[in-house]
């Protein structure tokens, strides 16, 4: 029992000991990680990942460190590089892009990072991730070809189709009217717009699907698509619907849905309503 005892003492005691150390070891590791790092992404000429890089803590860390002070200069130089290599890049993917779009005639307007196209068509490039997030979605490339082709995609999938701005507000109206009917409701009451959103999705499938609810059936309308319409209504400025009714945006309090204002800005709405004129 009583070696035991010693022998838990004497693991504590070289615990105590060598924690301080293997922690020293373990970040000394981790600085030399990192040194062999910028060592391969100089190697590749990765400009972008370099600059990312020597923008880190640990690349301060590492010129202070008086083991490492011949790395100072290094990362100086490096950094002076590489940050001259990015800003030349980036002046070339906004020429590229602008060039790119004008051969495909897509508009384009951009505050980089951020760009924009036509209403309800958005992105952001990630430099350092490499990523390009156009309408939320993840495109894993920052290639002018790729950002053009994507915007050309949601150009055609959100305003190429048949449209025509009388139709679509009556059809609203009519979803309204019909709910108002089936709720016991007066003109002029706020429906909630997740819940309109909802029954005008419903109001856009064939019979055939009620019969047999296959997904294949059915017939989608993505939130962007509604957004672009209300836009494209609200900048057609026909005055509301055939029997006289204008539409009407509650951006009130509660859950709401993003969508194009009569601006063509960005803005959250929680309620719908149509008022007779």
């Amino acid at each position: 029992m009583e070696n035991d005892t010693f022998l838990e003492n004497i693991q504590d005691d070289l615990k105590k000991i060598v924690q301080p150390f293997q922690k020293d070891l373990n970040i000394q590791q981790k600085k030399a990680n990192f040194i062999k790092q910028c060592i391969r992404f100089a190697g590749r000429d990765d400009f972008i990942k370099l600059d990312e890089a020597l923008k880190t803590n640990l690349s301060e860390e590492i010129k202070i460190d008086q083991d490492l002070k011949e790395c100072a200069p290094v990362f100086e130089s490096l950094k002076v590089y590489a940050n001259e290599k990015v800003e030349k890049y980036r002046i070339q993917v906004i020429e590229n892009l602008k060039n790119l779009c004008r051969d495909a005639e897509l508009e384009i307007d951009i505050d980089f990072p951020r760009f924009s196209s036509l209403k309800g068509i958005k992105g952001e490039i990630d430099f350092n991730g490499r990523i390009t997030k156009i309408n939320k979605k993840i495109l894993k490339s920052i290639d002018p070809r790729r950002i053009v082709t994507r915007i050309g995609q949601l150009k055609r999938q959100l305003y190429d189709k048949p449209y025509d701005p009388q139709k679509f507000i009556d059809s609203l109206y009519q979803v309204y009217a019909d709910i108002l009917k089936k709720e016991n409701l007066a003109t002029g009451h706020i429906i909630p717009i997740k819940k309109f959103y909802l029954e005008y999705v419903i109001s856009l499938q064939t019979k055939t699907f009620f019969t047999n609810m296959d997904k294949s059936k059915f017939k989608g309308y993505s939130l962007e698509q509604f957004s672009v319409d209300l836009w494209r209504y609200f900048d057609a400025r026909i005055g509301g619907t055939s029997k006289g009714y204008s539409l009407q945006l509650d951006p009130g309090r509660g859950f709401g849905l993003w969508l194009i204002d009569s601006y063509g800005e960005d803005r959250r709405f929680t309620g719908i309503c149509f008022q007779n004129n």
